[in-house]
């Protein structure tokens, strides 16, 4: 006989916008690193860098954005 399942904990609360716009602003800091060094990039083969932080950025902003309505409405 298995034991007695246990009360499932109350859910955690958590400030979203702050967590995704910080997210976003370290993919930016990425991206503004990855201007400033393109020419050493490019020596080493990894130019797609740019492209991958430039993609984080863009769907972080659309990821604040969602939280921040999300957030709105409640």
């Amino acid at each position: 006989m298995p034991a007695p399942r246990r009360p499932d904990p109350e859910p955690f609360e958590s400030d979203d916008v702050k967590i995704v716009t910080f997210g976003t602003v370290l993919w930016a800091f990425a991206l503004a690193a990855a201007i400033a060094f393109h020419d050493r990039l490019s020596d080493g083969g990894n130019e797609g860098w740019t492209w991958i932080f430039l993609a984080g950025t863009f769907l972080g902003l659309i990821g604040v954005r969602y939280v921040r309505r999300r957030a709105a409405r409640r």
